[in-house]
């Protein structure tokens, strides 16, 4: 599974394309999918995306990451991006490197979202260019 990239998905993003389009835009989470399907093809990598609005899911997805050997974890965790300590200890806990992404730009929003708890702990962070934060990532977990 070196070839793999996981893509993890928290809250409400499974609404993306109708929630808050003028936020968050009009792309849904099938059609970024299928752009990092396409990206990981030509760069010999695999995506396994998944979504879930329950914390310990994302957390546990981390744990079967690791355990299956991906080459990296691209994580929008959404609103627990700011209120998850569980997360962060997640990240902390795998050797996996975990690129944090948000389609919008955090530090650009109400002032709770200007702390990361996730990207106190992520190698790094892509945010603000909608759906192509995600591409972003992969283009950066490619070079791990």
């Amino acid at each position: 599974m070196a070839d793999t990239i996981f893509v993890l998905n928290g809250p409400n993003l499974n609404l993306l394309g109708a929630r808050e389009p003028e936020i968050y835009g009009h792309d849904t989470l099938d059609d970024i999918a299928g752009m990092l399907e396409d990206r990981a093809q030509a760069l010999d990598l695999t995506i396994d995306m998944r979504q879930s609005n329950h914390e310990g899911h994302l957390i546990d997805w981390m744990h079967e990451a690791q355990a299956m050997g991906a080459k990296a974890i691209l994580l929008n965790a959404a609103g627990f991006t700011h209120t998850s300590v569980a997360l962060h200890d997640a990240i902390k806990a795998v050797a996996t490197p975990v690129i944090e992404v948000h389609l919008s730009n955090p530090h650009a929003r109400e002032e709770f979202r200007h702390i990361s708890l996730v990207g106190r702990a992520a190698r790094g962070t892509i945010a603000g260019f909608g759906a192509l934060s995600y591409l972003l990532a992969l283009e950066a977990a490619a070079r791990f």
